[in-house]
Formats: structure tokens, sequence, C-alpha cells
């Protein structure tokens, strides 16, 4: 049998008979899914070769730059067995639930996908190959799902799993939006199963896989495929009609609802306290009005307040001709940094304007800088051009829907229109930014679609070049055309970014602006020329091989084998421009460089007070957590901190206000000494953990609140307070003339402080600790009592006159409820699971016998 008599279609109609699910598995059956497994775990080690069997790591920027976070929270752990889901680390201290996502009731769901992704029982892929073997894994469960063929599913895995922005995220750090990423395809490919009526296998595939996708905690990725979701229920919805099945598809889009439901709920807990968390953050907005003149964050931060503004959110947007770098990476130059390191870029330039053009950067799109591109390989874009002229169904319709859909999103603000469409309209789109991460979608049904598009080739064969003759034009057209067109006048797009070309006509009039001008376009333009020839010949390459089959001079295996061969080495090659042996290093140092221990550490850990807090000048103090790793810093590095302290942080401690420095009880500010060394000064004026005051000052707003913080209104005698904490006691309360009162910190961890409190007279009491709506307690001897909002940021509490024992603790009631919820979920999954697996079983022994 030839090889293209192999090869069924991969767009059967939806809710079409299936293969008996009792059918006996045999190994004939299981060894290509093993073979499958083999390969993939070879390609996945292949790529960090040699540097995961050398032990060697990543020094990933944005891991790095958060190292340091709720290191206090792993040595309370530690020393006490005991979980905080608060941290003073960092920015005062803030809730875990975006830090460190860990709760009891996800810790079965974990242990699975360990073992699944074959880091359990034995690690045998280590920290980074996991994630390609789990892209290219659920990738292939989604085609399967699709009735596309073994071979053709590894194809499309591989484009797939090898798209240059998922290997830029790894290199990034960002690992849990990969996470998601990786468990996407296998949620789908559930869904898929259903509606095609396998409808207890699928509905829990697709319950297994929605909650490890959340598991991952990164939402955006798991709301941009609600997307792709929606097309396709709308796509089975036409078939059913079609068919006149709409019965059957309402069964499906039940099972695939409760499937959904039962996935979320295993999360409960951490989506629940994301939720909560996220109206307390800048994702929720402000309450203030206040703007500074000049200053864009603040405006940024505060124009919008139910959610990020306009401009914030597409600061990074795709710009409309880079997306051509679906077709030629290098098409804006790649990934920002100077041009100085391209060696081979830098041979051809005039060695009198060398150093200048060194120093430019060697990206020019307008992004505002960029660690690669989106490249989704020249001959599989090609394919997914012809599959919208020879795919049929409706799926394609699905898929090619959330296609354009992504790609016009992508462009943010160079679409206002569309992307302001969906700010104010689609629930939770105001909340993410970055849009141009949408395109994670094109990246998976760009291949999908050049799949279906290659297994249709494969089964009608050599009368499809007539047939569909307008759809190989435009696909050479807008693929071989435009790579050529590209190559030879690479100048058809700006070689310059707007900055640049605002720069060149402001220095019109220097002598050598237009020498540099000339010399800086002519590298950029050997440098796309030479990517837009590369995709040429990978156009070529591959259209040799299809024309070969085609013209039946090559059958279907060996040309498909040679399609993925080179669509592999097309990609490998691209990634490891961004990822490579070279970006690993030894443990030790990626350590040191991620949290340097300094001798002003040293000094500054050798005092044992406990619950103060310093202040780092000599590091970028409000990005960055190396200061966290040691201390409890008033600084820190985190996406999704508290909006009180983003606006403290604009509107006082960026300004430099020493008062409210002194009220975070910033007991050491590190600064610069001799040869920029760290050096620690003592502040004396720290207000110290906590201390009563004299007297309370009342506010209307959060605008009065922080007005009144400015320099020269603030001192440890006076708290600030917002009416809307008002109580008849507080407002009756004298003001404290007992000079002898006291507040005295006795146990400080996490999640706990404790103080002994004197005083002849009652008292308001500040603590200097940052004020969290939902979770936190307070005692006072054993009795409930009410925590109050003082100095825009910290807790405060009405204190009776006379010697008592307060204690705050976090143990949120929340938690406890939806861990119960969560838990139940987890029994009922793990209950389908077992079900499914029986399943077949069952059916076997009632079948009669002949």
């Amino acid at each position: 049998m030839k090889g293209n008599e192999k090869l069924t279609s991969a767009t059967e109609t939806v809710g079409s008979a299936s293969a008996p699910a009792g059918a006996k598995l045999s190994w004939r059956k299981i060894w290509p899914y093993a073979a499958v497994v083999l390969l993939f775990v070879t390609i996945s080690l292949a790529y960090f070769y040699p540097a995961s069997f050398d032990g060697r790591v990543l020094f990933q920027g944005d891991v790095a730059g958060a190292s340091g976070t709720a290191q206090d929270v792993r040595d309370w752990q530690e020393q006490s067995g005991e979980h905080s889901y608060w941290t003073n680390s960092l920015f005062g201290g803030m809730p875990m639930y975006q830090i460190a996502p860990s709760y009891p009731s996800t810790g079965t769901l974990q242990t699975i996908q360990d073992v699944l992704t074959l880091r359990k029982p034995v690690y045998l892929l280590g920290t980074y190959a996991w994630m390609l073997f789990a892209l290219m894994g659920g990738f292939f469960l989604f085609l399967r799902s699709l009735r596309v063929r073994i071979l053709p599913s590894v194809i499309g895995s591989v484009a797939w799993a090898f798209s240059s922005y998922f290997l830029i995220l790894i290199m990034a750090g960002h690992i849990w939006k990969l996470t998601a990423l990786c468990f996407i395809p296998p949620t789908l490919a559930g869904m898929v199963w259903v509606y095609n009526g396998k409808r207890l296998a699928g509905g829990v595939v697709m319950a297994f896989f929605t909650a490890l996708q959340v598991l991952a905690n990164h939402v955006q990725m798991s709301y941009y495929f609600l997307f792709v979701m929606f097309f396709l229920v709308l796509a089975f919805l036409a078939e059913a009609v079609r068919t006149k099945r709409v019965r059957s598809f309402l069964l499906s889009t039940g099972v695939v609802i409760i499937a959904g439901l039962v996935g979320v709920a295993v999360n409960s807990t951490n989506l629940f306290h994301t939720y909560q968390y996220g109206k307390e953050t800048m994702r929720g907005g402000s309450e203030l009005t206040l703007k500074q003149s000049g200053n864009v964050a603040d405006q940024a931060s505060h124009e919008n307040k139910n959610g990020l503004d306009k401009a914030y959110i597409t600061q990074w947007s795709y710009g409309i001709g880079e997306t051509w770098t679906l077709l030629v990476p290098n098409v804006k130059g790649g990934a920002s940094g100077y041009l100085g390191y391209n060696e081979k870029a830098m041979n051809e330039v005039n060695p009198a304007y060398a150093q200048t053009i060194g120093q430019m950067n060697q990206y020019w799109g307008d992004q505002p800088f960029t660690a690669g591109p989106v490249y989704v390989g020249a001959f599989v874009l090609f394919l997914f051009i012809l599959s919208c002229f020879i795919v049929k169904g409706p799926v394609k319709w699905a898929l090619l829907a959330a296609t354009v859909l992504s790609i016009l999103l992508s462009w943010g603000h160079n679409l206002m229109w569309l992307t302001s469409f969906f700010i104010d309209h689609f629930p939770l789109y105001d909340k993410f930014r970055t849009v141009s991460s949408i395109l994670v979608i094109a990246e998976f049904t760009i291949p999908a679609l050049a799949v279906l598009a290659l297994v249709e080739i494969v089964r009608v064969g050599a009368p499809i070049l007539n047939r569909e003759r307008a759809g190989w034009i435009t696909a050479a057209v807008l693929t071989l055309g435009a790579s050529l067109l590209f190559a030879l006048v690479p100048s058809v797009f700006s070689l310059l970014s707007g900055e640049e070309e605002m720069m060149f006509r402001e220095a019109a009039g220097h002598p050598e602006a237009g020498a540099i001008k000339t010399a800086l376009t002519d590298v950029r333009a050997d440098i796309m020329a030479a990517d837009a020839w590369r995709s040429f010949g990978i156009l070529l390459a591959c259209g040799a091989l299809l024309l070969l089959f085609l013209k039946k001079k090559l059958q279907a295996t060996p040309m498909l084998i040679g399609v993925a061969v080179i669509t592999l080495l097309d990609l490998w090659t691209v990634d490891k421009r961004y990822l490579n042996d070279e970006h690993f290093i030894d443990p030790a140092l990626v350590s040191q460089r991620a949290a340097p221990l300094t001798e002003a550490d040293k000094q500054i850990l050798a005092d044992k007070t406990p619950g103060f807090r310093v202040l780092n000048l000599t590091v970028d103090t409000y990005n960055d957590a190396t200061t966290s790793r040691w201390h409890r810093s008033i600084g820190g590095y985190h996406a999704a901190k508290l909006q009180r302290y983003q606006d403290l942080i604009e509107h006082q401690l960026s300004k430099g206000n020493r008062e409210v420095v002194n009220m975070l009880n910033t007991k050491y500010i590190i600064v610069p000494g001799e040869n920029q060394q760290p050096v620690p000064m003592l502040n004396p004026d720290a207000y110290g953990p906590a201390w009563p005051v004299s007297s309370i000052k009342w506010v209307k707003n959060a605008d009065e609140e922080m007005t009144a913080l400015d320099t020269g209104s603030l001192s440890r005698s006076i708290a600030v307070v917002d009416e809307r904490f008002a109580s008849d006691n507080l407002r009756k309360l004298p003001a404290l003339t007992d000079s002898t009162a006291s507040i005295r910190l006795t146990e400080y961890t996490p999640n706990k402080q404790v103080y002994e409190t004197s005083g002849a007279q009652a008292m308001l009491g500040v603590f200097s600790e940052i004020y969290y709506p939902h979770g936190w307690t307070a005692t006072i001897d054993g009795q409930p009592a009410s925590i109050i909002r003082a100095n825009y940021v910290l807790r405060a509490l009405e204190l009776p006159a006379g010697q008592h024992r307060v204690e705050f603790r976090f143990d949120p009631r929340s938690l406890h409820i939806t861990e119960a919820i969560a838990k139940t979920a987890l029994v009922l999954l793990l209950l389908g699971i077992v079900a499914s697996v029986l399943y077949p079983f069952v059916l076997r022994k009632k079948r009669p016998t002949a």
C-alpha cells in the first residue's frame, strides 16, 4: 500500500461514528505512539544538549529579577514546617497568591503533571526539555483528535513547539506562561473528542488539561484561547445544524461545560484569590485622581480606574509590517541588541562609522524592545495560506477566524479602534498588557491548518494542483514572492524605527548624519535580505518535495519525512539565535548574579532586631528583588504589586519623601560608597515596628490621604486616616498625653506578628505593616479587633488603656472554603479518569461472543 493511501482526511464530519470504544489494544497499535514519545524525548533533550547534561542552567532575566522574592516564606517553612500565604520580603509586604501559588489541593495534580512530563519518578527531562516535550505531546493529541494520521501530526507538533516565541519565553524566564501553553492544545483535543461523540473520555481529557493549564496560573494565555474555543463551538454548531444533530451538539456542549467547570474548580483556591487580589493591584486601578504633570507612569496607572490604562496595555503592540516575521524572522532585525555584537553584519560597515553603527539597535521595529520575533516557519506559513483554499469544513473556518483575530489584536495601538472595542467591551481584556502576546493563537492555528492542508494534498494527490489553482498562486505569491521581494528590495519597509526617523530628521544639519543613516540602513538591509533568501530557499526545498510527490516521483511517506526534517531544521536554527548553549552557565554563577551577598548585606544581617526594612539605592529599587533575598525590602520586583503601594511609590517614595521611608520602618539605607560598592547607612529616624500616635488627622478621600503624606505634612505623632474607617470611639478618642505609652514587637513571622502594648489611656496604634483588607485578622487579648488603614498603606488598631497582647494573623477563611471545593473537584476528576480507563473493558465484557 502506498504512503498516500494510508492517510485519511483530517476533516471528517464532526460527530461521525468513531472506532469501537472497546477495541482491543495490541502492540501493533501501541508501538507507533511509543515511537512518537521516544522521538519527542530525543528532540527535546537534543535541543538542550550539552548544557542539560553538564548541569548548566540559564540566567533568566525575569526569574533572576524575582529570585529573592518571598525568601522569608521559604525560610519560615524550612524552620517551622508552616507555609505562609503572605510575604514581607518585597514592597513592604504582599500576598503570595501571584508569587508562588501552591495549595494542598493542587499537590496531587502537580505530581501527575510531573509524571506525564517525565520529571518523576526519574528526572529525565530536567528543567527545560520537559516543556518542549509537553508542547509537542499536547499538540499531537490535538491533531489526533482531528483524526490526522501520526506522521503529519508529528510534523504539526514540531512546528508548534519550535515556533520561536516559545523558546524565547524559556530564555526570558516566562515559565508559567509557557506551561499554560503546553496544556492548552490537549484541552482543545478533549473538547473535539467530546463533539466527536467520545463524551466520557473527551470530557475527562478536557477537565484534566483544563486543570493543568489553570494550575500554571497564567490567566492571560487561558483567556486568549477562549476565543479559539468559541470559534470551534460555532463550527460544531454549524455542522450540527447542517446534519440535523442539534440534540447531540447540545448534549456534548453540556459535557464540555461540566468538564470545564471541574477543571476550573480544581484550581478554585488559586482562581478565587487571584481574582480577589487582582482588584487590589494595578489591574484593579487606583482610587487616586491626582496626576503629576509629565509623569507618564503615574498617568498610565490612574487614567483607568477599573483596569490597566490603554497606553499601558498596548505598549508592546506588534507592528503591522512586523507581522511579516511569521515568514522572515529578521524582517525587523530580530531581537533588540547592539549591532556591534553582530560581527557578520558589521564586516561591511565603513570603519569610519563602525563605532557609531555598532551602538545602534539591530531591531528597528516600534516595540520598546523585544527578545525576538514570532516566526512560525516559511513553509508552514505557505501551507497555512494554501489551507484557506483547499481545506474544507467548519473547523477550517474556526481556526482561520481565530488566526485573523489574533493578528489584528496583536497590532494593538496600530489598530486602535479594534483594540479599544475589546478593551471596553470584553470582560477582563483590560486586565492584560503586552497585546502582542495574543499571537500565540496564530502560532497554534497556523501549524494546525498547515497540517490539514498537507493531509488534504496527500489525500487528493495530483488533481489538487489544477482544482485549487488560485490557492497555490496566492500561497506562492505571499510567501515565495514576498521572500524574493524582501531579498531583492529590503527597503520595501522602512529600515529605521520611528524614533530613529525623528532622530535623523533633527540631526539633518549635521555633516555626517546622512552618511551614518546610509551606513545604518545598508547594514540592516543586508540583515533582512540574508534572512529573506533563507526563507526563499526553505520554500524552494519543501516546494520541490511537494512537487515531486504530486508528479508521482515520490511517495507520501518520504515526502512527509523530508518536510518534517526541513521544518525542524528551519525552526531549530532560528530558535538557536535566541536560546543556545552559550546562554547556559554554572548554577553557582546564576546564584551569585541573582542574589549577590555584599558586605553591606552581611552587616545588616548581623542585626537581629525583628521587623525592620531596607531601602537599597544601589539597584533599580522598584524593579529588582535581589535585596529581597536577604532583607525585608521596601522595593522589589513584581508585575502585580498592590495598587496602594504603587501609588505610594509614584507619589512619595520616588520623590524621596524621608518621612514615608521612616514610617515603613526603614532602618537601613544601602547607598553607593567608594568604587560604587554598597554601603549600609543606619537610619536613626525610622519610626519602628509600631507606635502610638498623639492625634488623628481625618481625611475625606484617597487624594487627601495621599496629600497628607507629602513632605513636611507627616510625622510619627499623627495618623492620617480616611473617614470611611471612622467610628464613634475613634472620633471621641482624646489626644494622647501619656509619654510612657508604648507598643513593643515580641514575635515576627511572615504571617503573624505579636505586640505588647502599654498605656494609661486608650490610644490609636499604627503598625508598620502593609494594610490588605482580605485575610488579616487582629486580636487584643484573644478578642477580635477591627483593623483600620492609616497613612494610606499601614495598619492601625484602637488600643484600650492598660497592658495588652495584640496579634495579627494572616489566615484567610476563603482559603479553607475554596480548598474544600478544590479537593471535591479533584476527587471527581480522579474518579472520571478511572471511569474512562475502565469503561472500554466493561464494553468488551458486554460484547456478545460468536
